[in-house]
């Protein structure tokens, strides 16, 4: 969706006050932890596989501008010509470090770069690909009224989005079965968005990957 078809009758949906206040200061304390990890991570996904450490993915952001998601590179090159969207159980782009990186969400870890640089939150809608966005319609609309953010209610509920999809058809499960429930769960955050939703759903994403640290096992994120 580009700002041209943005449905301005969601323009009345806002942060709550201090929300951006909340996201600079929660990245830049924490900076000394995630850039250590980001670097460690790095070192670990080049020794790995051949190719960048990074990978820019674009993302629909606020009001439906793209922008460039910093993600740990956890597949092989070109895997967006060797299969589609969604990652399923056992997928073989993924390579050997990418499945640890994906299933404690450490390739998410660089994005508190994009928070820095204003295109997303701490909390907030989880960003997604133009081609599902360009489809919103009526009440989903207002995921596109705030940041997209590292983590939010559907990031808990789908942790290991492989399990979920399958490796059968993964794309066409994913839009049938899981994206109308993340859809929903994204309404839910921007309606209830306030500081009081988003040091729970903090606390509850820390729970959600120490329980699966705990375990050492289980499905990969989204």
């Amino acid at each position: 969706m580009t700002p041209s078809t943005w449905d301005h009758s969601s323009d009345k949906v806002r942060p709550w006050t201090g929300k951006r206040l909340f996201d600079v200061a929660f990245a830049l304390a924490t900076a000394p932890a995630w850039a250590s990890l980001t670097a460690a991570c790095a070192v670990w996904v080049k020794l790995d596989s051949p190719g960048p450490v990074f990978y820019r993915a674009r993302r629909s952001g606020r009001d439906g501008r793209p922008f460039r998601l910093f993600k740990l590179r956890t597949m092989v090159v070109n895997a967006e010509n060797l299969g589609g969207w969604t990652t399923g159980r056992g997928d073989p782009r993924v390579t050997r470090a990418g499945r640890v990186l994906r299933r404690y969400k450490l390739d998410e870890v660089p994005q508190f770069l994009n928070v820095l640089l204003g295109d997303m939150s701490i909390v907030g809608p989880r960003p997604e690909v133009e081609a599902y966005t360009s489809q919103y319609k009526g009440e989903e609309l207002v995921i596109l009224a705030v940041r997209p953010g590292l983590t939010d209610f559907s990031s808990v509920q789908f942790a290991s989005l492989d399990e979920h999809v399958g490796s059968v058809d993964v794309d066409r499960t994913f839009e049938k079965t899981v994206l109308p429930v993340k859809n929903r769960l994204r309404v839910k955050y921007v309606r209830e968005q306030s500081l009081l939703t988003d040091v729970g759903i903090i606390f509850d994403t820390v729970r959600v990957l120490g329980e699966k640290l705990v375990r050492g096992s289980g499905g990969e994120g989204a």
